[in-house]
């Protein structure tokens, strides 16, 4: 049988902000945060843990990079 995926969540701009705004605050938000975040948002806990494991991988993705420019760069030291 074929495994049926969800449908892909779309988030308005208003959503986003306020995901990424909780983003900063915490990265890991526990399962209670999740949920009080999932009423503020409008989508399920569950759309809220997947945001937030998707967000997690880019944030690590952003800092290997930023890390990386800093070694082809570095700071000349006189």
């Amino acid at each position: 049988l074929p495994v049926k995926k969800k449908p892909r969540t779309f988030y308005s701009t208003e959503q986003v902000e306020e995901l990424e705004k909780m983003f900063q605050e915490d990265h890991y938000p526990d399962n209670e945060k999740r949920r009080e975040i999932a009423a503020v948002v409008g989508v399920t806990p569950q759309r809220i843990l997947v945001w937030f494991q998707n967000r997690r991988a880019k944030w690590r993705k952003l800092q290997k990079l930023s890390i990386k420019g800093n070694r082809k760069y570095p700071a000349s030291s006189a």
